[in-house]
């Protein structure tokens, strides 16, 4: 588990294919690894990924076929800057919000403009991801805990800091980038609740018609 608040802004050093997996070695700037071992897990854009070896500047790790078809590590190039965090401990702070590392979507940029010192993004998520993501919620972007502001459809839009401009990948989002997108788990555990018995059965989640059986809705 994670935080979502990034300890260190890292660089993609190598990337090896090995078949339809890779293999990538990441060098991660500021994060000491002193307290890391192989095995252990580091989010990298979100992504949870298994440090195999640590050469001493960074770490190496083996990317799935399955991981690369479904975040955004298929665009991922050399060179290529990259959110870093060690998985939490039962000392941290836990001052973001609990994350996985498990990727439910790539959302899109789709406008960038300033806001006082701050600056505003709007960003469209899967249609599928719409349900989960509230004003005020929690949501997991590129591995950054981030706060809802405003949600229309499967927009929504997010205020940054320049603090988190500064210390995370999100200074260098332009329109077109796309982006790792995790909703907050306890939406995605309250929907299998909702359903009760019949999450046993092939259905599309939670509808109007179940909220208004259990008096969410009129």
């Amino acid at each position: 588990m994670f935080t979502g608040i990034i300890q260190s802004v890292g660089k993609i050093a190598a990337i090896e294919p090995k078949g339809a997996d890779a293999r990538v070695r990441i060098q991660t700037g500021k994060l000491s690894l002193a307290d890391v071992s192989p095995g252990d897990s580091i989010a990298v854009n979100g992504v949870c990924l298994t440090a195999v070896e640590l050469p001493g500047d960074g770490f190496l790790a083996d990317v799935s076929g399955e991981t690369l078809s479904c975040t955004t590590f298929a665009d991922i190039q050399t060179g290529s800057p990259v959110n870093l965090e060690k998985a939490l401990t039962p000392t941290t702070h836990l001052g973001g919000h609990l994350v996985s590392g498990h990727v439910d979507g790539i959302g899109e940029v789709i406008e960038r403009s300033d806001a006082g010192r701050s600056v505003k993004f709007r960003i469209r998520a899967p249609d599928e991801l719409a349900r989960y993501i509230a004003s005020k919620g929690s949501i997991c972007v590129d591995g950054i805990s981030l706060t809802v502001n405003a949600v229309e459809g499967a927009i929504f839009d997010l205020n940054i800091v320049p603090h988190t401009l500064v210390e995370t990948t999100m200074g260098h989002f332009g329109t077109g980038r796309r982006v790792n997108l995790e909703v907050d788990v306890i939406a995605r555990y309250l929907e299998r609740l909702l359903l009760g018995d019949k999450a046993a059965q092939s259905c599309q989640g939670v509808t109007e018609a179940l909220l208004a059986e259990h008096g969410f809705i009129k």
